[in-house]
């Protein structure tokens, strides 16, 4: 006997939601909800997961190519393969803040984009539904460049920190923070296992 499914309730506005059309007719009720409980249990929360930890690898045959190459012909592998002692040294300074900055006008290259989108979209769609997928697209691009607004003045104060010769150093121990976590996130001001500790308080305490 065929299972019978129950129509997909419109979402607002007459719209049939975009997550009930993704229900495959021919799998059965029961293999559709465990999935959907799997995909649910799969997403992102809200609680703070700890970073796992950044694997670096040091190539030996690397580890003198810093010392004639200038600034911007080094690579993440040769700059990773910089012995210890030469931690945070003028060059490896150099090579985050031109990391930096190349972060910074990416970002602001996007913001003079979403500037320009909004601006020709300002259009009068008639249709309420194309109205709609319109709203739905500019708030998500708004709050993507919100999120990237916050990036910005991280990397502004990682710039002030270079320039002041901090940068490099975990906050709250002073320890160096890495640079194979510097090259996943050029703005971290904590060393990995600060960050869990912090990240762990928050989660059980609240902020």
């Amino acid at each position: 006997m065929p299972v019978q499914t129950a129509a997909p309730a419109p979402a607002r506005g007459g719209r049939v939601s975009r997550l009930s059309q993704l229900t495959v007719p021919s799998m059965p009720q029961s293999v559709a909800s465990t999935a959907a409980k799997s995909s649910f249990s799969q997403a992102p929360s809200n609680a703070l997961v700890p970073p796992p930890p950044v694997a670096v690898k040091k190539d030996p045959k690397l580890a003198n190519n810093w010392k004639t190459k200038s600034v911007d012909e080094l690579s993440d592998a040769e700059v990773i393969a910089m012995p210890d002692t030469e931690y945070m040294n003028e060059k490896q300074m150099a090579f985050f803040r031109l990391k930096l900055v190349e972060l910074k006008r990416g970002i602001l290259e996007n913001a003079g984009e979403t500037t320009e989108h909004l601006r020709e979209d300002t259009v009068v769609v008639p249709d309420p539904a194309d109205r709609a997928t319109i709203e739905e697209e500019h708030a998500l691009e708004l709050r993507t460049r919100d999120r990237e607004r916050k990036l910005l003045k991280k990397i502004e104060q990682s710039i002030q920190r270079i320039d002041a010769g901090d940068y490099g150093y975990c906050d709250e121990t002073g320890e160096p923070i890495g640079v194979g976590r510097l090259l996943a996130r050029p703005t971290a001001t904590l060393s990995l296992e600060a960050q869990q500790r912090r990240e762990l308080k928050q989660k059980m305490f609240g902020d």
